[in-house]
């Protein structure tokens, strides 16, 4: 089986392409995502053919779960599609929409003279409602009237009393802002425990941040079904969505991860743009049986 490592901001993906709808995929995720025994990776990601877009894409965690969304996995597809020439050879197309489990998404690509390919992605609208995150939340019982209704709803995990912001970027987050510097929030042990907490019914994504200028938050992200992780677009999205409704940032921000930086747009009301760095690592053949 041929693949390709790809990587974004550190966050990085073993992508095969395929149109082989029932092998046991979540099998060959853990595997192939193993980093001692595998090739390595945050996650597998599937380049398929659509009926309804340019391309489909599926993501499966280390763990075997399939992924809703993930931002940094769909950047690094439509790198390789672009690289690939996959749509033919008349250079970057403006546009591709790629079909995934959450709906269909835009890419936005572009070319700079140096010939490097610039590549932002649409990650649809933030969505707040209990039951669309999900998370098991009486809104009647709290008097949820509107967005900033899930913004620090306040749990306590492991004698830390954490404000968590709840949103859902096609699959759940909750974001805890902090005035001390991210590097010593006890992720590891911390981080499992909010992903499992009992309120979320499909667990959760877990991101701790520090706002250091209104143009710029540093954090660190728990992947539901990955650990910790060097970077996460869709956690990234929704550290800035909370950061915008908290009146922290204007529209634009830059979220400094351990593994880089990615580049966040919202204006209040639509969809969350997601850019940043992507690179080909190398390309490989899986030799085993799974």
């Amino acid at each position: 089986m041929d693949f390709t490592k790809l990587e974004g901001a550190g966050n990085d993906f073993v992508l095969v392409e395929t149109s082989d709808t029932h092998r046991d995929w979540s099998r060959l995720a853990i595997a192939t995502c193993n980093r001692h025994f595998g090739i390595g990776a945050d996650g597998l990601l599937l380049l398929m053919p659509s009926e309804t877009a340019d391309v489909r894409m599926c993501m499966f965690n280390p763990d075997g779960s399939e992924a809703e969304a993930c931002g940094n996995g769909l950047r690094c597809l439509v790198k390789y599609v672009i690289s690939s020439k996959l749509l033919g050879d008349g250079g970057a197309q403006e546009f591709l929409f790629i079909e995934t489990k959450d709906g269909i998404r835009k890419a936005i690509v572009s070319q700079s003279a140096g010939k490097e390919i610039n590549i932002q992605v649409s990650m649809g609208a933030p969505k707040f409602k209990a039951g669309e995150i999900p998370v098991a939340i009486e809104e009647s019982d709290r008097g949820l009237v509107d967005i900033k209704s899930m913004l620090n709803y306040t749990t306590t995990v492991d004698d830390w009393k954490l404000p968590l912001n709840l949103v859902s970027m096609g699959n759940p987050h909750a974001v805890y802002f902090t005035e001390q510097p991210v590097v010593s929030f006890p992720l590891a042990r911390i981080g499992p425990e909010v992903e499992r907490h009992g309120i979320f019914p499909q667990r959760v994504n877990f991101e701790v941040a520090r706002l250091t200028s209104r143009q710029q938050i540093e954090a660190r992200v728990w992947e539901r079904g990955a650990g910790e992780t060097l970077a996460c677009g869709t956690g990234s999205c929704a550290i800035a969505v909370a950061a915008r409704l908290h009146g922290f940032i204007d529209s634009t921000v830059a979220i400094k991860l351990p593994g880089g930086i990615l580049n966040l747009e919202w204006d209040g009301t639509g969809e969350v743009l997601l850019g940043g760095p992507t690179e080909i690592v190398f390309t490989g053949q899986w030799p085993g049986e799974v």
